[in-house]
């Protein structure tokens, strides 16, 4: 949950990938409107001066990726990518650095977080065993106490992945898994929750109130918390 840890870089760039990028972006951009049909592979391997093969690939990728159709003897159209494209399309547009600002990922990426957080502090109120609500208190004092804003962080990183697992929910983690890695690759830093970072005591109420069994406290303390980095971006 933590924005930390090394940021991933795209691979090597081959003819295929460039194609990919080229016509992903046209597509995210709207200049290929869903429904239309793409220039046939001949035509795109004419125009970009590349291989068919390499085409070809580049038209798999972006069929992965819910942004277009590609029909068996017939035309590639584009398809609506809000509503076919899924999380992977926020890791390949952070991974290659091409996440159209109008697109505002940074601030949905938290807003999704901060959602999915909240509602895992509740369940984790609910579901954890006691092992676990021992342990999420004994975080949160060690970050408390912790002075060096780099401890603290990584502690905080630890609490929020117990605080997932203890909620039970397999969606929830492994979409979360998803937010972080995205929010790595779109460069957040570890500033940007340093306001959650550094409320020592609203850490403490959310590890008691998911020890205590209050849900209804662990969702609304932890909302708070996740929301204050929305404002940082």
């Amino acid at each position: 949950m933590a924005l930390v840890g090394p940021v991933a870089t795209a691979g090597p760039r081959t003819r295929s990938s460039e194609i990919h990028r080229e016509l992903r972006r046209a597509i995210l951009d709207g200049t290929h409107a869903p429904g239309d049909p793409l220039p046939s592979e001949r035509q795109l391997s004419e125009g970009l001066g590349a291989s068919r093969h390499a085409v070809r690939e580049a038209l798999k990728r972006l069929q992965q990726a819910g942004l277009v159709a590609i029909s068996q003897g017939g035309a590639t159209r584009v398809r609506d990518w809000r509503r076919h494209g899924g999380l992977e399309l926020l890791l390949a547009l952070g991974a290659d650095g091409e996440a159209p600002p109008a697109l505002g990922l940074p601030r949905a990426t938290l807003e999704m977080r901060a959602c999915i957080g909240a509602d895992a502090a509740r369940l984790c109120a609910v579901r954890a065993d006691a092992a676990t609500r021992a342990a999420l208190v004994a975080r949160a004092e060690a970050l408390a106490a912790a002075g060096d804003p780099a401890v603290r962080t990584a502690i905080y990183d630890v609490l929020w992945d117990a605080i997932v697992e203890g909620s039970g929910n397999l969606a929830y983690r492994l979409a979360l898994n998803t937010l972080v890695a995205g929010q790595r690759l779109l460069s957040f830093d570890a500033a940007l929750v340093g306001a959650e970072v550094a409320d020592g005591d609203a850490v403490r109420a959310l590890a008691a109130a998911i020890a205590a069994g209050d849900d209804g406290a662990a969702h609304a303390v932890a909302r708070d918390l996740l929301d204050r980095s929305i404002t940082k971006v």
